[in-house]
């Protein structure tokens, strides 16, 4: 028997081993206890409602506004729109006051969408714009992809009103 596997070498060895050990296997224990009572965080859970479009009031342009409600624990990135076919042009856009009582529309850009929240659009903030507008007529539904970083794709409606009778 040599040194290095006496049996109190072997002890030592087998007792230095230990704390690391221990210390490995409670943390793995503590975090699959943390992940599986959910708290590692979801994937966000996305849905789109309240849509509307209001019915032109010039040839220009036209907005679409929804509601983006994430139910996850992590955010995501609105990064696009699409309307449906026949439309030239659908963006989402941010009005922007450039002097008081005067605005403008800007591309928005990747808008996140909270975890645990909200994205709502509105006439005085973030919008789908849509160029040229379409005819519509109270009552009418078109169908609208929303592009997201993490998500993907969801599809949603927006009914038109008349820009006096939006409620959000």
């Amino acid at each position: 028997m040599t040194p290095a596997t006496s049996p109190t070498a072997v002890r030592v060895t087998l007792r230095s081993a230990a704390a690391p050990l221990l210390a490995g296997v409670l943390t793995l224990g503590c975090l699959t206890a943390w992940t599986v009572t959910g708290n590692a965080g979801t994937p966000p859970r996305l849905t789109v409602a309240d849509g509307h479009i209001l019915t032109a009031s010039n040839t220009e342009a036209t907005a679409a506004f929804f509601t983006i409600s994430n139910t996850g624990t992590t955010a995501d990135e609105l990064t696009g729109v699409t309307g449906p076919a026949g439309l030239r042009r659908a963006m989402v856009g941010r009005d922007v006051e450039v002097a008081e009582g005067a605005h403008r529309m800007e591309m928005a850009g990747a808008v996140t969408v909270p975890a645990r929240g909200e994205l709502r659009m509105a006439p005085t903030g973030l919008d789908v714009m849509v160029s040229p507008p379409p005819r519509l007529a109270p009552g009418d539904r078109l169908t609208f992809t929303l592009h997201f970083r993490h998500s993907g794709p969801v599809t949603a409606q927006a009914v038109a009103v008349r820009p006096g009778q939006l409620r959000l």
